[in-house]
């Protein structure tokens, strides 16, 4: 192809993709409002209440885009893997899609764990400060807002086990390197589980508990890789 060839490719790929992302989003806006009552329903209250004019329009705009990304991410992905793989050797694209799956699988992971296992379950734990005169009023927004956050904060380190396998695939890593440096390592995980959740010891230790299992499981698929490395070698 000519350069000219892959700008067209390329702006192909963009307006499709972008068509795609657009008519989810406005598809998933005539169902929003089900979505949302759906949405709020682990909130141990009995109602959300938005505090201006637009505010609930806003919210049922936000959810509808978020929603229609999620949606329509695998054609998204799909036009990009048809753009990128023609560059690609056959080597490099038995690695890459796996990868590239596995990251898509484990960013979703992430959101499920956080919206079904604990929100629930820290937004229970912040409401029992509450008294017979002091009672929850939650704005649609701000939940959304924290609800948005830590979903993705929990999707994005939920990538842990992609990093440190491409690590040890490129031998950066090593398997007997990641045991010996186990408390290191938890150490991190709960400073990361610090940044990326509410300032309280219940949502770090949700977060820290999965990481420090996926930690565990990357260490043992390093331990594949340099096995399979080394009988490579041996042949």
């Amino acid at each position: 192809m000519r350069f000219l060839d892959h700008l067209e490719e390329l702006r192909s790929a963009l307006f499709a993709s972008a068509l795609a992302w657009v008519g989810a989003s406005i598809v998933f806006w005539f169902f929003s409002g089900r979505v949302l009552d759906f949405l709020i329903r682990a909130v141990p209250v009995e109602n959300l209440y938005f505090m201006s004019p637009v505010e609930a329009f806003m919210i049922r705009m936000k959810l509808s885009f978020i929603l229609g990304f999620l949606a329509s991410f695998p054609y998204i992905f799909l036009r990009a893997w048809r753009f990128v793989s023609p560059g690609l050797f056959s080597r490099e694209r038995r690695v890459v899609l796996p990868v590239v799956v596995s990251s898509v699988s484990l960013f979703y992971g992430g959101l499920a764990f956080a919206y079904f296992v604990m929100i629930p379950i820290v937004i229970s734990f912040f409401i029992t400060f509450g008294t017979d005169r002091l009672q929850p009023l939650l704005s649609i927004e701000r939940y959304f807002a924290f609800v948005w956050r830590l979903c993705f904060a929990f999707g994005a380190v939920f990538q842990m086990p992609i990093v440190i396998v491409a690590l040890s695939w490129a031998g950066v890593l090593s398997a007997r390197s990641l045991l010996r440096q186990w408390r290191f390592v938890i150490l991190i995980i709960f400073v990361v589980a610090a940044v990326f959740t509410p300032p309280d010891p219940v949502s770090q230790i949700f977060m820290a508990v999965p990481l420090c299992a996926l930690y565990v499981v990357s260490t043992a698929l390093a331990f594949l890789i340099e096995r399979r490395r080394e009988r490579r070698r041996s042949h």
